[in-house]
């Protein structure tokens, strides 16, 4: 059932962007590539998710938030010799050791002044400067594709991410427990929008959708039309959109934004804060790839954040906005098991402004590996209209295995 709120921002998403829900389907999908993008908001601290524990500076510039070498009490989970992981990504650390995820290290958007919003619009804008494009450049990649129909994107959450803004249409799904309209409020609804010919069929459409998503996630509807499982965490809201996702005629591009990372105080080592976010990442990732395991050979999960965080804590046991960070890459026909990173050093002279890990690596080479070589889209177009600017960003290759 639909809150009012969940209906008055589905119609003006669908007026204002073309966003229509998931599982309306018109044709077979042109592709059965699957690719989930997690943004992972606030700014995640790459140096404890993955900690250089064999870069001779890091513990001490590290201090009280640098993890143990691998085998050590409180140490990190080894990866290459070099890097460890935090162990609270076991299952990430299991699809390493699978050849399925690789990380990238000391990586960064063109943007370098620290600003949360200002780095998630360009992170998501796909160009280099924050207010370079009104529409995402997935939203723009989707484009690529003949047709245009079905919708293959999929916005997860209330709102729709700048990332799939634009004038593709997409899919969208709020699994979020609201507020629920009281008895006969759709009928109303449906009455008052029966006769206007750009609102009516979009609503119908929503109403349509939401049944089917119900209905392929296996959805019961308990006393009242509320739902009797919620998704309001990252592992049960990757195990619904994989469900979505691996359905025949459903969407095949789904993008997640989780909040949290943000770790000015308190960030803790093995425990806090951003230890029970990375198990939250750990367990939504894990979900994903049980959920999509019919289709996991072709499936990406990629993972990123807007930047990284300081070398050195700051005075409350945090940190503070950074530059580079890491991003994950996670599917059945990556060739992983790999670090890739041209490592700059954790010494206080190899700093970028004395202060943060300085970026060596663009993550547009790394969007431009996925959308290339997994979605198959042609490179001078992605080149051209999806990451306009960024002839300078070299795709990534030998990254994936097929």
């Amino acid at each position: 059932m639909f809150s009012r709120r969940q209906t008055l921002a589905l119609l003006g998403a669908t007026t204002l962007t073309g966003v229509l829900p998931a599982g309306v389907a018109f044709a077979s999908p042109p592709t059965d590539r699957r690719l989930v993008i997690i943004i992972l908001r606030g700014g995640l601290d790459g140096l404890a998710a993955v900690p250089p524990y064999g870069d001779p500076a890091y513990s001490s510039q590290r201090a009280g938030l640098a993890l143990g070498e691998p085998g050590s009490n409180e140490g990190a989970l080894d990866l290459d010799g070099r890097f460890g992981m935090h162990p609270a990504l076991e299952a990430l650390h299991a699809m390493f050791g699978e050849r399925e995820l690789t990380v990238f290290h000391a990586v960064a958007t063109p943007y370098r002044r620290r600003s949360h919003f200002d780095a998630q619009d360009l992170l998501e804008n796909g160009t280099s400067t924050p207010s370079g494009a009104r529409d995402g450049w997935l939203n723009r990649a989707l484009s690529l594709y003949e047709g245009g129909e079905p919708r293959l994107g999929l916005a997860v959450g209330n709102t729709v991410p700048l990332l799939l803004r634009g004038d593709t249409p997409i899919g969208s799904f709020a699994p979020r427990h609201l507020a629920q309209a009281g008895d006969g409020f759709l009928d109303r609804m449906s009455a008052l929008y029966r006769s206007d010919a750009v609102l009516g069929p979009p609503f119908v459409e929503a109403i349509r959708a939401q049944e089917m998503n119900d209905e392929i996630l296996g959805r019961n509807m308990g006393g009242k039309g509320k739902r009797v499982r919620r998704a309001d965490n990252l592992p049960a809201l990757a195990r619904d959109v994989g469900k979505l996702l691996l359905h025949p005629d459903g969407a095949r591009i789904a993008v997640l934004g989780v909040g949290g990372w943000d770790t000015h105080a308190n960030q803790g080592v093995l425990t806090g804060r951003l230890a029970q976010s990375l198990k939250g990442l750990n367990d939504g990732m894990q979900a994903l790839k049980e959920n999509l395991a019919p289709v996991w050979r072709e499936t990406a999960i990629l993972v990123v954040s807007e930047f990284g965080r300081t070398v050195q804590p700051n005075g409350t046991n945090g940190t503070d906005h950074g530059t580079a960070g890491i991003a994950f890459l996670a599917g059945g026909g990556l060739d992983g098991g790999r670090v890739v990173a041209d490592w700059p050093g954790l010494s206080a002279d190899r700093l970028y402004d004395g202060r943060d890990l300085a970026p060596t690596m663009d993550l547009r080479s790394i969007e431009k590996a996925v959308l290339t070589d997994h979605l198959g889209l042609p490179a001078r177009a992605v080149d051209d209209r999806v990451l306009p600017g960024s002839a300078g960003a070299d795709p990534l290759r030998d990254i994936f295995r097929v």
